[in-house]
């Protein structure tokens, strides 16, 4: 077994059984680091809309890859979406959310990097998890030039043989074998994203599990001020 069998055979299975267990024991031992860790009211400037733009773009992103790798080719070919409609999808949807995220997150990085009170407050693994999923936006955004020449020569053998690798390895019938010839960039891309479900249970991340629907639909909150009116 070479290494491209390990990181592409083996590796998903490790990232994806931490990513699940690793969460599931920090929430029985650990509840009380079982948050967001906010540093809103250490410093709000420029919290509000970056911290808005990177978790839009992580939102548009993470269901753009869930539906777009997972749907079965004969789906979308049943609903009328070509190939190459299907991949010029992909890339502007992919470079509008990858933006969004590199954007977003580069803001949230520096703020935390540079910002006194912010910086005092933040742990080593917030700095280093932010910086890791810029790091894989920044790739993925880097596919997209290749997926556009791929699609100005009217190939989509790419994204077809990624999508489905991908199955394989829901399936659980591994097929390391189906990317071996891709560009080295997508194979980064790749590795880097399997490495945040990897490092995910032992971040901040892990407060995504509690988010609540309902909080999308809340009623605005009724805060009182001592002030004189």
């Amino acid at each position: 077994m070479d290494l491209h069998q390990i990181v592409f055979g083996v590796y998903p299975y490790l990232a994806l059984a931490t990513f699940i267990l690793g969460s599931w024991i920090r929430f029985d031992h650990e509840q009380y680091t079982w948050k967001s860790d906010s540093s809103q009211l250490l410093s709000k400037r420029y919290m509000r809309f970056a911290s808005n733009v990177f978790h839009i773009g992580i939102l548009g992103i993470f269901f753009g890859h869930l539906v777009g790798l997972l749907t079965p080719h004969s789906v979308f070919l049943a609903l009328g979406v070509s190939d190459m409609a299907h991949q010029g999808i992909a890339i502007f949807a992919g470079g509008f959310f990858g933006l969004m995220v590199i954007l977003g997150g580069v803001i949230l990085w520096l703020r935390r990097m540079f910002n006194k009170r912010v910086r005092a407050a933040s742990r080593w693994m917030d700095i280093n998890i932010l910086g890791w999923i810029i790091l894989t936006a920044v790739l993925g955004f880097t596919t997209i030039f290749y997926s556009i020449g791929h699609a100005s020569r009217g190939d989509v053998t790419t994204m077809l043989v990624l999508a489905e690798w991908v199955q394989s390895i829901v399936l659980l019938q591994p097929n390391p074998e189906l990317i071996r010839g891709v560009d080295t960039v997508f194979k980064l891309h790749i590795f880097f994203g399997l490495s945040v479900f990897l490092f995910f249970p032992f971040t901040r991340l892990v407060h995504i599990w509690s988010a609540p629907i309902g909080y999308l639909f809340r009623a605005y909150q009724v805060v009182r001020t001592k002030r004189a009116l």
